[in-house]
């Protein structure tokens, strides 16, 4: 690995914050969904209003759900979707390693980490634009 790739940031990797899908706690699950499939990101953030991220769901978070929930799936689907968050996600921080922050991804097995400073979420690290920065740059 080159000096430079080990140089590099979460922050100069990350989607911005107008990038990356979020929504507030309140919000139906059906619509989480549809931002996942708007974004093509399989994670949606949850928000408080001025920023501060209360949790987040994936697409498997709900494939789970759905598998361990009895209940009908159009009942599901209008559920607050903090209802079946994770309320305490892993993160990382702007200023992280990138390459350390790709080994964390590779070891609690997710393909994006929400980026926050002092509790606010800046942004999304997805794997794929992760990965490929360290690339080009060794």
């Amino acid at each position: 690995m080159s000096i430079q790739s080990k140089l590099l940031t979460v922050g100069d990797v990350m989607l911005s914050a107008e990038l990356t899908p979020q929504t507030k706690s309140t919000t139906m699950l059906k619509e989480a969904l549809e931002l996942m499939d708007q974004h093509r990101l399989g994670i949606v953030c949850i928000t408080t209003y001025d920023s501060t991220l209360e949790g987040i769901i994936t697409d498997g978070d709900i494939r789970r759900m759905l598998n361990a929930v009895q209940k009908p799936i159009a009942a599901l689907m209008s559920d607050d979707v903090i209802n079946h968050a994770v309320r305490e996600p892993k993160i990382v921080s702007s200023m992280t390693p990138l390459t350390e922050a790709i080994t964390l991804m590779g070891s609690k097995k997710v393909w994006d980490l929400p980026v926050v400073d002092k509790g606010k979420l800046l942004g999304l690290l997805h794997l794929h634009p992760a990965i490929k920065a360290v690339m080009d740059a060794s």
